[in-house]
């Protein structure tokens, strides 16, 4: 447990209260060890992932929770080279490319589908009431949700992964190649494989800039500005360097003070 504690305050850049004994788990559960440390991994070897191991992630993130168990969310495994090869290409260049994304050895697109939930209205001659909002929301969500739980089964198995929210800036063409229907959408991609040495956010050039970090910590914005206690609490400008001096970028440029 203080293993786990001493990771979580070099990520939030402050110590966590312990958790009272007779509360929660005594010995500090693998999962938790996991999630404490983790970190994205975009560096790969070159060494496919077997189709099944894929399928019962799938299977595994799947399970998780859903909204109404309406399960509003499907996973597409992208097997064509010539659908791969494009979203490749959109992934990879331009003023946005992640260089990353042609060499994992899979990709996968996570997708919100509201359809399902229409079509069985229009078979029961009901009308679908909430043609709102909600239609996109539940769905994106319920397809985050199991993005989460296939990065914790897939790590756990000793792969590394990253999101791809870059997706959705292609959102019509990937959802043209992947022949997606009307009301079906994508929400992140998920690069994946069994990682190479040094494959953890740290990169080499951002080690040069900022000296040596500990791999796959990635600090996080304080807890105190993303947990509340009733009421969530407004992010103070004050607040910013604080994640910023921890080394994100996106923090980094957001509190600085240049327009």
């Amino acid at each position: 447990m203080k293993a786990m504690r001493e990771t979580l305050a070099h990520r939030f850049g402050a110590v966590l209260p312990e958790v009272p004994d007779g509360d929660g788990a005594q010995a500090c559960p693998e999962t938790w060890r996991h999630l404490a440390g983790r970190g994205s991994s975009r560096y790969f070897q070159q060494r496919s992932v077997a189709p099944e191991l894929i399928d019962t992630l799938c299977a595994l993130a799947l399970s998780s929770a859903t909204k109404s168990d309406l399960q509003q969310r499907d996973i597409v495994i992208i097997e064509d080279r010539q659908i791969r090869s494009r979203i490749d290409a959109m992934l990879s260049t331009g003023p946005l490319a992640q260089e990353w994304i042609p060499g994992a050895p899979a990709l996968l697109v996570f997708c919100g589908n509201n359809r399902r939930q229409r079509q069985i209205h229009a078979w029961r001659g009901k009308r679908f009431a909430n043609d709102h909002l909600d239609a996109f929301f539940n769905a994106a969500v319920d397809a985050g949700i199991a993005l989460s739980a296939f990065v914790i089964a897939a790590e756990a198995a000793g792969l590394g992964c990253a999101p791809i929210s870059a997706i959705r800036n292609h959102a019509e063409e990937v959802s043209k190649l992947l022949g997606l229907p009307d009301h079906v959408f994508p929400v992140a991609g998920l690069g994946l494989g069994w990682p190479s040495r040094g494959h953890h956010d740290a990169g080499a050039a951002h080690r040069r800039a900022r000296g040596p970090r500990r791999p796959g910590r990635v600090p996080r914005q304080g807890d105190e500005a993303l947990i509340g206690q009733s009421s969530l609490k407004p992010l103070l400008r004050t607040k910013a360097p604080k994640s910023a001096r921890c080394g994100s970028a996106y923090w980094r440029a957001l509190s600085s003070d240049q327009p």
